[in-house]
Parts: structure tokens; sequence; C-alpha cells
């Protein structure tokens, strides 16, 4: 039975652990090839050693996504090895719960250059290949936290929000050539990320918190987050541009 993916070229950025590993582990198995990057070398280097284990093509890379050089190297790096590029996935990200008086500067313009600036150098690197390969999908991991406010993390929420909006504008100059622009909004997803944003707070604590805020009553997995990325990654997804995919348990209908 043919892949959802079959002959297709995936780049993942933040592919290490969390979401970018469940989707580079359910992209491998519905037949992509991958690019996968990510600043944590060796949580990326076994990554790639399992895939790889199981017959599944890939290549890694230490990849800063704030960084313009290191994407155009990348992406020469994806051309040179698989000759194409079918797929973007802008999933790096960092987060800091500081409110707007607590932010300094110096972790707003992390931030800033990691979850918004490394989206549009993505986006920016990846289109000539993506254009040369008759078209693609991009898709832009941004949050519920670039839709509605928390009366905290400052810095996580402006550049959530800024993905979303460039996501759109982004769709529109590139329909043209093909290729498709999304984004994916997830909720509380039990991630490291939001483990290490909860700090000293108990696994019970945590579930608690969930449970009266989670219409669905439980953590979103980094396995629901990579479903809805593989259908904007795939065909199926071929008359949707523009859109914002929310997967959050029910979080943003109150």
């Amino acid at each position: 039975m043919a892949g959802r993916l079959d002959g297709k070229v995936v780049l993942i950025s933040g592919a290490a652990r969390g979401q970018g590993a469940a989707e580079a582990r359910l992209f491998a198995r519905e037949g992509a090839r991958l690019a996968l990057g990510d600043v944590l070398d060796e949580p990326l280097a076994k990554l790639a050693a399992e895939l790889a284990s199981g017959g599944h093509e890939v290549l890694a890379r230490r990849h800063d996504v704030s960084s313009e050089l290191e994407w155009q190297e990348f992406v020469g790096a994806v051309e040179y090895r698989f000759g194409r590029l079918d797929v973007l996935v802008n999933n790096a990200g960092v987060v800091d719960p500081a409110g707007v008086e607590a932010t300094g500067r110096e972790t707003w313009d992390r931030i800033l250059a990691v979850n918004q600036t490394g989206t549009w150098l993505g986006m920016k690197a990846a289109a000539p290949l993506l254009r040369r390969s008759g078209g693609g999908s991009i898709v832009n991991v941004s949050s519920i936290f670039g839709l509605i406010g928390s009366g905290g993390s400052a810095a996580y929420h402006g550049t959530k929000g800024a993905v979303r909006l460039l996501t759109k504008t982004a769709a529109l100059e590139f329909a043209g050539d093909g290729i498709r622009v999304n984004s994916i909004h997830p909720g509380y997803i039990d991630t490291p990320m939001l483990r290490d944003v909860a700090g000293d707070f108990t696994p019970e604590q945590i579930e608690a918190v969930v449970a009266t805020s989670v219409p669905l009553g439980r953590l979103g997995l980094p396995e629901d987050i990579a479903a809805g990325a593989l259908y904007l990654a795939s065909d199926e997804s071929a008359y949707v541009t523009g859109s914002e995919l929310v997967i959050d348990g029910g979080v943003t209908a109150r």
C-alpha cells in the first residue's frame, strides 16, 4: 500500500524531539525521504540512526534556524542529496513564560530569532527549490498562543501571532507557484518544552490544570500534531492554503 508521502522529500526543523521527532517518524512511515535539522546534536543523531535502521532515507544536519547562511546551506545540501524538495515544516521553536515587563531584551531577541525570523528564513530559503520541484507545501508551526492571550509568555505570543499572519501572506505570494502555506496551532502538548515551562509543577498538578482547562480532558500528544502536519504536507490538502489548523482539545472553542 502506497504511503501518503511516497516520493516526497521533507525538511523538518527542530526535528530532534517532541513534535518534530513525531513528525519525522510518521512521515517516514508514509514514504517520505527526510532532511532533519536541530541544534540538539545527540538526540538528532539518535533519531536519524533509528530511522535509517528502519530502512528510511535520512539527511540529518545541525541547523540553527536563526542563521540565514545555515538555511541556505541546509537547503543546498537537500538539493544535492535528493535533487528536490516537496515539503518544509517550520517546527523549531522556543518559549519563555515571562510577561511583558519581566521579559528581558536578550530573551525577546532570542525567541524572535528562532520562532519568527527562523520561520521567515526557512520559507525564503526553501521557496526556490520548492518552485523548481514543481510546487509543494510549507507547514508553519504556530500555537494557540498565536490566536489567544494567556497573560504571560509575551515574546512567545508575539512571535506565534506573527507566524500566523506571515503564513497567510506567504500563501498568497506563493499560490501561483503551486506552493501551499498553512499554519498549525497546537494547544497544550506533552513535549519536553511544555515540561520545561511547567517548571516545578508535578505531573499530577499539570494533569489537574489540564482537566479544568482542556475540554477533551487531556494533554495533546506530539503524534496529534504530526497527524495534522501529515495532512497539510500530503496531496490530500491540495486545495488548502492560508489556513489555520487548530489542534488543541477544544481550548480555543471556549
